[in-house]
């Protein structure tokens, strides 16, 4: 979850765009005029693509899809362990896969495309009681603060389908643990060896890791976690996205071609 400046923007929901804000990753867009977007429905994906209809070859765990997220549960609108993106930024995926098939290395997408609904789930959440997963996502933060630390918002640039939550993963791909409800926890802080076995190379941290060292330049984080985490961001930034700078894992297309809508369309 992130926090950015706020704009102006229009929310598609049940085909009616309605009055919204956002906090994108900088740059900003400008302040929104009027709104074209294509009305989506349930039966369609409108204008966006599965990532594995454009590069089969790139791993997908949809994580909210489960129940091995922050919040202990799966997340409304997730219908599917799918990626879903604008073709603009599959595309763009796709070339960084091709520069990293070399390297024996290919990226792993844990979110893509958000709907709004599953937003609106996370901020019923982060006002609720609930901290069952508190020991490994977010450890030594208390839960009140998740709104005025900027990990809970109203809005996720994640909607708009060009921002997407990804990491590298060796080939051929090193087995993926199970997560099961019930499990002991382990801080998402915690050196690799110790914490969930995700088969990503070491990144320093967890995926959705609420702690200043998921922060992607943080100094603390020690070698080969820097160098991952800097291969990663500069192929992402040659073909086009932003890094989020307080998450490693999160990146935003340049000119995205919807930088004004937030969809709430299932993912399917």
């Amino acid at each position: 979850m992130t926090t950015r400046p706020v704009v102006l923007g229009t929310l598609l929901v049940a085909g009616v765009l309605v009055a919204c804000s956002d906090t994108p990753p900088p740059p900003a867009p400008p302040a929104p005029t009027t709104s074209t977007t294509t009305t989506t429905t349930a039966a369609s994906t409108g204008p966006l693509v599965s990532i594995q209809d454009v590069d089969p070859s790139i791993l997908v765990e949809a994580r909210y899809f489960t129940d091995h997220n922050f919040v202990g549960e799966r997340i409304e609108g997730y219908e599917a362990n799918k990626c879903l993106l604008t073709p603009q930024a599959a595309e763009g995926l796709k070339r960084v896969q091709a520069e990293l098939k070399p390297k024996s290395l290919s990226l792993k997408v844990y979110d893509c495309y958000r709907p709004q609904r599953a937003v609106n789930h996370f901020v019923r959440w982060a006002k609720n009681a609930d901290t069952r997963m508190k020991g490994e996502f977010y450890p030594t933060l208390a839960k009140d603060r998740l709104f005025p630390d900027g990990y809970i918002a109203e809005r996720s640039g994640h909607s708009r389908g060009s921002t997407m939550d990804l990491t590298l993963v060796a080939v051929p791909p090193p087995p993926q643990a199970q997560f099961r409800a019930g499990d002991g926890l382990v801080s998402c802080t915690a050196p690799k060896e110790r914490r969930f076995a995700d088969n990503s190379v070491d990144m320093g941290t967890g995926y959705d890791c609420f702690d200043k060292l998921a922060h992607t330049a943080n100094p603390a984080i020690a070698q080969p976690a820097q160098a991952n985490r800097a291969l990663l961001k500069s192929l992402m930034d040659k073909h086009g996205f932003t890094n989020y700078a307080q998450e490693w894992w999160h990146f935003t297309l340049r000119g995205e071609p919807h930088p004004e809508t937030y969809f709430d369309l299932p993912v399917r």
